[in-house]
């Protein structure tokens, strides 16, 4: 099954001069309606924006593929696990996916059909994940950890404008997919980007090494979701990425050139009361990631997969709940007002990447 694309460029046209519906017209109204939808039964959704080009995503990819295939020791240099990894380098071997820990989706993942389980990981994800913090945070807040300084590695002098350059634009792709989310739904256009605002944004690109582990059926991120709002990711050099339906079908998803792909996070299911479910995923190597192996080594390229991945996230001490007619559903009672810094420390500390606090 593909995945419609939907090009962002007539809604970026009329809401630069900032109409609220019913003055959207008909076209654009629908076009809503098919991002709230889509985002609702598939959980992901293919966009085309005209601010991110494909030379941007190739930089920072570039960039990337460099940092990653840095020793182990360099690399480490930039961890920061009393800040709960949310700011520089987390190494392979330390985040868990939630499928290993978590007793009911181990329950719901017997009871689906054969051909659309998930792999099982041996243990904890072996892929390398960069934290990187975009856009302005708070200037009081009670969740320092999530909102800390960023770590920029020693010989990348292109670190900080490539990576603020793709993290701006690829927010800037989901604010509008957010207004248009909340258009579809009926709710106000700033319903979700007014919640945004100062939210501990990530830029989180992982680096897979295919080198070591490029064989068939490893698993490098497992069955999981996104506890962040809205997840979105440039084009990777490699596939492999495979996502749930709402109905449960298993999907493996390629990116076409020139497009961003948008992942529904728990925190949007959150402020939907479940009707939009955080979209289940993993990153394993199929036949097609070993086919791409095959062809980056006859062209002499990296062998580190990278994802450009950005969670964009609720403000840390905005409250979670379900917002306008969706607080009369009957699932709101499952979603009851939490702080969403609350609400990540408790995903985090589920998933290994709590860490310990330094003494002060």
């Amino acid at each position: 099954m593909d995945l419609p694309v939907i090009d962002l460029s007539p809604y970026l046209e009329i809401s630069a001069v900032d109409h609220e519906p019913p003055s959207l017209g008909p076209e654009l109204q629908s076009l809503c309606s098919e991002v709230s939808r889509t985002l609702r039964e598939t959980g992901a959704l293919l966009v085309k924006d005209p601010r991110c080009s494909v030379e941007d995503n190739d930089r920072f990819l570039d960039m990337m593929e460099n940092y990653f295939e840095k020793s182990q020791e360099f690399k480490r240099l930039q961890e920061r696990p009393h800040l709960h990894y949310q700011v520089g380098v987390t190494p392979e071997g330390v985040e868990v996916p939630r499928s290993l820990v978590d007793e009911e989706m181990q329950e719901k993942i017997k009871s689906m059909q054969k051909e659309f389980q998930p792999s099982t990981p041996m243990g904890p994800d072996l892929k390398w994940r960069y934290m990187w913090r975009v856009g302005p945070r708070p200037s009081t807040t009670r969740f320092q950890e999530l909102n800390s300084e960023p770590v920029i590695p020693e010989g990348f002098p292109q670190w900080k404008e490539t990576m603020d350059s793709w993290g701006y634009k690829m927010i800037s792709a989901i604010e509008a997919v957010a207004e248009m989310t909340a258009i579809g739904f009926g709710l106000p256009k700033d319903a979700f980007t007014s919640l945004m605002k100062q939210g501990p944004h990530l830029l989180a690109p992982t680096g897979s090494d295919l080198q070591r582990y490029g064989r068939e059926g490893t698993v490098f991120a497992g069955y999981h979701y996104d506890l962040n709002f809205l997840t979105i990711h440039g084009r990777s050099r490699f596939p492999g990425l495979n996502i749930w339906l709402r109905n449960g079908q298993k999907v493996e998803v390629s990116v076409p050139v020139g497009c961003l792909l948008i992942q529904t996070g728990k925190e949007l299911e959150w402020l939907t009361g479940g009707e939009c479910l955080a979209g289940m995923h993993e990153v394993v190597a199929t036949n097609r990631t070993i086919d791409a192996i095959e062809s980056a080594r006859q062209q002499n390229r990296s062998l580190w997969r990278v994802s450009s991945t950005l969670f964009a996230h609720i403000a840390s001490d905005a409250v979670l709940k379900p917002l306008g007619h969706f607080a009369n559903s009957p699932l709101a009672s499952k979603y009851p007002p939490i702080c969403a810094g609350d609400f990540v420390e408790l995903e985090l500390a589920v998933i290994n990447l709590k860490g310990e606090k330094e003494n002060s």
